[in-house]
């Protein structure tokens, strides 16, 4: 049996067990301790085709600290992928807290000369002269996630489908609102850090309503975590005597949002969540919380960003494609997890 700690414990109340009251839920919100993360890797295979051992290459890898599910896992999928293979060395420097830090380790990693740098910046504006600067010594960038506003640095961006994620959120919304005949919705969003991928989130959300005839009554701006969903859901929730529905960007802000959601006593809407936590998919099962569906944008692109190093790093293409060499950008495509099909994605909750 997997042991929890207590603070994943209380986030388990958080989303669907036992009944707890409103002060277990402030307790349960104060902290952003990050639980052991899943990982979600591909096995290095049988030994044939780009599984097969190739030259040695050291991969570095810069990413922010794990304050958070989501950036837990993207470290742990990252280590756990480079570990499948017998031919890669991990260098992983402190990502820090901010831009400034970030770019200060990475500039010691970049003296160290790895063949390859897999780089998910705080914001990719702040950090890409760094990232340039690497691809002008010759050292090859993979960027994940947050990209970088200069195509020159970086080799590849690979990164989920942000508009994806909003379109798909939109359009959940929007189809069950349109189904049960409800002519003039009030919709919350409540998004993360504003930066561009956030940015791009919101855009997608609003276009998908537009289909419907729907539009945005209320947005709001966390930061990803617990306590900041759960401080700007309360105002939301205060400014909107009633709503029909609300996207939440990140099912780790999730919590917090659950939490205000439950000590204000409302459940005439739904919630759509963001990202496809565990404990967000287990909650979409267990049907007895407002959150009734989440859009993926799974943590597992670490993984794939180290797999893909190392094919470059290599000099190897993909196999199943004609080209010889990896392509320069790779977007995740943003799938809908509901009560129907939940079970399919247990094994990438993270």
């Amino acid at each position: 049996m997997t042991q929890h700690s207590p603070d994943v414990s209380r986030r388990r109340l958080l989303f669907g067990g036992a009944a707890v009251g409103a002060a277990t839920l402030l307790t349960a919100c104060t902290s952003n301790d990050t639980p052991p993360a899943s990982t979600q890797t591909k096995a290095a295979g049988d030994g044939a085709g780009n599984n097969a051992p190739g030259k040695k290459v050291v991969i570095g890898f810069s990413a922010p600290a794990a304050d958070h599910g989501w950036m837990g896992a993207i470290h742990a999928n990252a280590k756990a992928q480079a570990a499948a293979y017998s031919d890669v060395e991990l260098k992983e420097v402190d990502g820090g807290a901010n831009s400034e830090a970030q770019r200060s380790t990475l500039g010691t990693l970049i003296a160290q000369k790895p063949d390859i740098i897999v780089v998910l910046p705080h914001d990719g504006k702040e950090v890409n002269a760094v990232a340039l600067q690497a691809m002008q010594a010759g050292i090859l960038i993979v960027n994940l996630d947050r990209a970088f506003p200069d195509a020159l640095a970086s080799r590849l961006v690979i990164k989920g489908d942000n508009y994806g994620m909003g379109v798909s959120a939109g359009h959940f919304i929007g189809k069950q609102l349109k189904d049960k005949g409800v002519a003039n919705p009030v919709i919350g969003e409540i998004a993360g850090l504003e930066i561009p991928l956030t940015v791009e989130r919101s855009n997608g959300f609003a276009a998908a309503l537009a289909t419907y005839g729907f539009k945005v009554t209320n947005r709001r701006s966390a930061e990803f975590t617990s306590d900041s969903g759960q401080r700007e859901a309360a105002q939301l929730l205060q400014a909107l005597p009633k709503i029909d529905a609300i996207w939440n960007h990140d099912d780790d802000q999730g919590i917090g949002v659950l939490a205000a959601v439950k000590q204000a006593n409302r459940s005439e809407f739904f919630m759509v969540g963001g990202a496809g936590s565990k404990l967000a998919i287990d909650a979409i099962k267990a049907d007895n919380t407002v959150l009734k569906a989440t859009v993926t944008y799974n943590p597992s692109m670490a993984s794939s960003a180290i797999s893909l190093a190392r094919l470059i790093a290599q000099g190897r293409g993909l196999g199943d494609l004609t080209e010889l060499q990896v392509p320069k950008e790779v977007t995740l495509t943003s799938e809908t997890i509901t009560k129907e099909n939940a079970s399919s994605y247990d094994k990438l909750g993270f």
